[in-house]
């Protein structure tokens, strides 16, 4: 998949609490290599452990975030395609990670969905019938983007979300 782009002010707030705060807040006082490595290191934790959250997995699953490019590179390998992806989006959704560079593989290969950026007034529907021809096939949308999606109705504009092929 290579490069993926996100909005990097939409999603969800990791860095602004526990270590990533503390590690951001010290190198922003200090600026040294030191203290800018340990904030990007405590950010890539960060999202690493919103994934495991998720209840998503990859063997060898690591994070790396850079705060000057807002670049997070995955690598690992996910049992199947959509766990990759769900994976891929799930770092790329959090505020302040404008790409993610994906270096991760699968077990079992399939065909890749595609991408697509919430728009403001867009509704699952309105995405279902311009993708399937089909505004009932949402839930098709709302299933392929779970657990990051917790109900059908809460979407927000800059949200990535994965579309797969049709069923």
């Amino acid at each position: 998949m290579g490069l993926l782009s996100f909005f990097k002010d939409a999603g969800e707030k990791l860095f602004g609490r526990g270590q990533a705060q503390a590690a951001q807040a010290a190198a922003a006082a200090d600026p040294s290599p030191e203290k800018v490595a340990a904030a990007n290191a405590a950010a890539g934790q960060a999202i690493e452990e919103y994934v495991r959250q998720m209840n998503l997995s990859a063997n060898g699953l690591k994070v790396e975030f850079d705060a000057a490019t807002s670049v997070a590179t995955v690598r690992g390998t996910a049992a199947d395609q959509a766990t990759k992806e769900k994976i891929l989006l799930c770092c790329g959704n959090v505020a302040g990670v404008g790409s993610v560079n994906d270096e991760m593989s699968v077990d079992q290969a399939s065909g890749e969905s595609q991408f697509y950026t919430v728009q403001g007034g867009d509704s699952l529907s309105k995405i279902a019938l311009q993708f399937y021809g089909n505004a009932n096939a949402y839930m098709q949308i709302f299933e392929a983007n779970k657990p990051m999606l917790s109900n059908p109705d809460r979407i927000y504009p800059g949200q990535n979300l994965r579309i797969p092929p049709k069923a």
